[in-house]
């Protein structure tokens, strides 16, 4: 019977050890322990959180500073989300290359006339 509690007791901290760490509720300490993230990046994230929570990923990218797609991808890859969801297409396999939340610059300029 002991040997059943501490097995799932272990299972239930192994299981903790894995949730997500969210961008939102997050102290300092649980934002280092993110792969990537370290004491300055933390803090500007919990500067701009003070401000106001983080809508999703696009306004945690646009509001702090040292976020993009790609680091946005890994950290999700290793526990950050925002709102308790993943960065769309966090979890990629190698060599695959990472989508991007806003629109193809290029198409943009297509869009538009060209300057002289």
């Amino acid at each position: 019977m002991l040997k059943k509690i501490l097995s799932i007791s272990a299972l239930l901290c192994a299981a903790c050890a894995f949730a997500g760490v969210d961008a939102n509720l997050a102290t300092q300490a649980e934002l280092d322990a993110v792969k990537g993230i370290g004491p300055a990046l933390s803090q500007r994230i919990i500067s701009q959180r003070k401000k106001a929570a983080f809508v999703d990923w696009a306004d945690l990218i646009d509001r702090v500073h040292g976020v993009g797609n790609t680091s946005a991808a890994k950290f999700s890859a290793d526990g950050l989300t925002v709102n308790g969801k993943h960065f769309p297409g966090g979890h990629l396999p190698q060599g695959r290359a990472t989508p991007t939340l806003a629109p193809a610059r290029a198409a943009d300029k297509a869009a538009s006339p060209a300057a002289p």
